[in-house]
């Protein structure tokens, strides 16, 4: 529920004010209580006439956000910067898929545009050519991500300004709402991606080892990328598919608890990244190093 706690908070609020005023409810000390038991009061009555009951839950939930912050004395965030730099986590998913276009064609091009002989009579070997290419990789991956986070940041604090320092949320874990801070949840989010994008890039790096048509490369790389998750669902009923790689890059849902597989923590999917992560490298050393380019 966590990652999307910010959508539907200001979801529900635009559904009650079109309801009612047409006009943008900014939670202040002096009327945050007021408003929230004013939400609830008006969720009560919609749920007297809803018939829907996935609807009701929903409304239920968000019932229960609000006494939360009212039990709790804790004035609701409003939509500032930090919401702003949650959401543009999502934007990591294109630098992950630029980062993969150059991970599975930075090896594989040197063999199809004949080039592979000429870096490899210079003396160096073949072991520091390939780490070479894999930190250049790397470190695209890491300007890229830190760019975004920087950008996000500014757009968000000329656009939302600050709410406050580190305001918090209501977030459900295990089945219970607790108070979170969105400025590091907004933090972490950048920070599990991150992992995320260097499983990602050495899994594409690796295929560009193997395979030396960058345009096979490409494509299956970016294909995986995008079926992982149906993947990991189409085998989510077998014991070992919490073993499958896309089943652990999602780091924060694994931390947080909810991610929909059994018997996932953290570190057993840290454990089984390092497994993938140590096996995608020595495949590629391997094949790159014992390869014979005699014939290109």
């Amino acid at each position: 529920m966590d990652h999307v706690y910010i959508i539907s908070r200001y979801h529900r609020r635009l559904c009650l004010l079109m309801q009612t005023a047409d006009e943008t409810v900014k939670y202040t000390e002096e009327n945050w209580q007021a408003e929230l038991q004013k939400e609830n009061e008006q969720l009560l009555a919609e749920n007297a006439k809803e018939t829907e009951e996935f609807l009701i839950e929903y409304n239920m939930e968000i019932m229960a956000e609000n006494n939360y912050y009212l039990e709790h004395d804790i004035k609701p965030p409003n939509e500032d910067t930090w919401y702003f730099l949650r959401e543009s986590a999502g934007l990591l998913s294109l630098v992950s898929l630029f980062t993969i276009i150059i991970g599975s064609s930075i090896v594989a091009n040197e063999f199809r545009w004949g080039t592979i002989k000429l870096l490899l009579i210079r003396p160096i070997s073949r072991s520091k050519n390939l780490l070479s290419k894999y930190i250049s990789v790397l470190l695209f991956a890491l300007t890229a991500t830190i760019f975004t986070f920087i950008i996000s940041l500014l757009i968000g604090s000329i656009l939302f300004g600050f709410d406050s320092i580190n305001p918090i949320a209501a977030v459900e874990r295990d089945g219970q709402l607790i108070g979170v801070s969105i400025a590091n949840e907004a933090i972490s989010d950048y920070a599990y991606n991150l992992v995320n994008l260097v499983m990602m890039t050495t899994f594409a790096f690796m295929i560009s080892v193997l395979f030396r048509n960058s345009t096979l490369a490409i494509g299956l790389a970016i294909f995986l990328m995008m079926a992982g998750n149906t993947i990991v669902a189409f085998f989510a009923e077998r014991s070992w598919a919490k073993y499958i790689l896309f089943a652990n890059t999602d780091l924060k849902s694994v931390a947080n608890g909810t991610m929909w597989l059994e018997g996932m923590t953290l570190p057993l999917s840290l454990t089984i990244l390092a497994i993938y992560y140590t096996a995608f490298m020595a495949l590629s050393w391997i094949v790159f190093t014992k390869r014979d380019v005699a014939g290109q």
